[in-house]
C-alpha cells in the first residue's frame, strides 16, 4: 500500500504530496499521522530550506474522510478528537518551522483541505481549484485552523459568510479576496511553485523563519509587545555570521557605486 503522504527532497526543497487520490486525498488517521511525521522531518532537517505541500490527482484535499467518521459510530467524538489533534500538531509544525512553506492547490479543497491550502506563505492555486468550508453541512464546526486562518486572510465578515453558508469559492474569487496568493494554469502550477522555492532556498533561512514567526504571532501581541519582539529578533539575527556577511557585501556594493 502506498504512503498516504509522499515525501521527496531535491535541491533542498522538500515536497509533501497528499496521496489518497482515489479518496480525494481525504484525511484519515493514517494520513494525519504521515503528515505529522513529514512535518517533523521538514522542521528538524537542516538540509531542507523550503517545503512544498500539494495533492495527487484531481483534488487537493476533500477534508476529513467522512466515511471514516461514519464508521467510527458511537466512538466518533473520540475519533474526531484524535484525528483533529494529530492534524493540528502537523499544522503547528508546518506554520512554525523556520523554512518557508508553499502550498500548490492542484484542485478543489474543502474542509480541512481548505485550511491546509491557506497555511502556505505562498498559496498558488490551479484555475480548476475551488474552496468550500463544508463543515456545518455535516453538523460540524471548523478544524485545521480555519476559524483562525480565514478571518486573517480574507477578513471576519467574508469568513463568516464563507463558513456559515458553505458556498463554493471559485479560484478567481479566491485570488481576489486573498484566500490564495495567485492562480495559475494547472499545467504550470508545479513549475511556478518550484520557481518560488528556488528563490527562497537562496535566502537566509534564519531570517525567513524569524519573519514567519513574527507574522504568525503578531495577532496575539499589542503594538508594544510586537515592537519588542521585532527588536530582539533583528538584534539576534544581526549578530549572525550570515547577516554580517550580507550586510558587509551590501555596504561594499553601495560604496563602490559611489
Amino acid at each position: 500500500m502506498s504512503a498516504p503522504v509522499e515525501f521527496s527532497c531535491d535541491e533542498k526543497v522538500a515536497t509533501l504530496t497528499l496521496a489518497r487520490p482515489e479518496h480525494g486525498n481525504a484525511i484519515d488517521p493514517a494520513m494525519a499521522r504521515a503528515l505529522l511525521q513529514a512535518a517533523e522531518r521538514c522542521d528538524e532537517d537542516d538540509d531542507i530550506r523550503c517545503v512544498i505541500l500539494t495533492g495527487r490527482g484531481k483534488l487537493f484535499c476533500a477534508g476529513g474522510d467522512v466515511s471514516a467518521f461514519a464508521a467510527a459510530g458511537d466512538n466518533v467524538s473520540a475519533f474526531l478528537e484524535d484525528l483533529a489533534g494529530t492534524l493540528h500538531a502537523a499544522i503547528v509544525r508546518l506554520m512554525y518551522m523556520r523554512k518557508p512553506l508553499i502550498t500548490l492547490v492542484n484542485g478543489p479543497a474543502a474542509g480541512a483541505g481548505m485550511s491546509l491550502a491557506m497555511i502556505g506563505d505562498f498559496a498558488l492555486a490551479a484555475r480548476s481549484a475551488h474552496f468550500c468550508a463544508a463543515y456545518t453541512a455535516l453538523g460540524l464546526s471548523p478544524d485545521g485552523g480555519m476559524s483562525w486562518l480565514l478571518p486573517r486572510v480574507v477578513g471576519l465578515r467574508r469568513a463568516q459568510e464563507i463558513i456559515l453558508s458553505n458556498r463554493r469559492v471559485p479560484s478567481d474569487e479566491a485570488e481576489r479576496i486573498g484566500l490564495v496568493t495567485r492562480i495559475v494554469d494547472g499545467e504550470q502550477l508545479l513549475a511556478a511553485g518550484t520557481e518560488i522555492a528556488a528563490k527562497l532556498v537562496a535566502e537566509p533561512v534564519a531570517a525567513l523563519g524569524a519573519a514567519r514567526r513574527l507574522l504568525v504571532e503578531s495577532y496575539e501581541s499589542t503594538l508594544e509587545e510586537q515592537l519588542e519582539l521585532e527588536m530582539w529578533s533583528i538584534a539576534e539575527l544581526g549578530g549572525s555570521d550570515e547577516s554580517r556577511r550580507r550586510v558587509a557585501a551590501f555596504a561594499a556594493r553601495r560604496n563602490s557605486n559611489g
